[in-house]
């Protein structure tokens, strides 16, 4: 019976990483998602700090895959091109208000949302 390889926490954390940058956030604010220090990022990331079952969980959601992501084999991609990560609706409007830099358009997109949200 042949013994089944373990993924090292590096590996993992070298698959964060990666996500991370397919989708465009910076380590801080993975941090600020995941509610922890974006040196703490940088230790998952890194493979010096092993990762709970918990916090591959929450790890997994902040960055839109399924906990089997980290653990499935490398794939060798046969596309040519850039490749668009999927982002949710979610992701995609955090992506866009985290670039808004005067606070008075931050309040005015908040006010939107939650005038969207009653009108369900």
């Amino acid at each position: 019976m042949a013994k089944k390889r373990i993924k090292t926490s590096k590996e993992i954390g070298e698959k964060i990483k990666r996500r991370r940058r397919e989708i465009g956030i910076s380590q801080e604010q993975l941090a600020e998602t995941l509610g922890v220090t974006y040196q703490q990022v940088q230790r998952y990331e890194n493979g010096m700090n092993k990762l709970n079952v918990e916090n591959i969980q929450i790890i997994a959601d902040a960055l839109s895959v399924p906990v089997s992501y980290f653990f499935e084999p490398d794939k060798t991609l046969m596309i040519a091109g850039k490749i668009t990560p999927y982002l949710t609706a979610e992701d995609k409007l955090l992506k866009h208000f985290r670039k808004i830099t005067n606070n008075n358009y931050k309040n005015i997109v908040i006010q939107i949302a939650r005038i969207a949200a009653k009108a369900d």
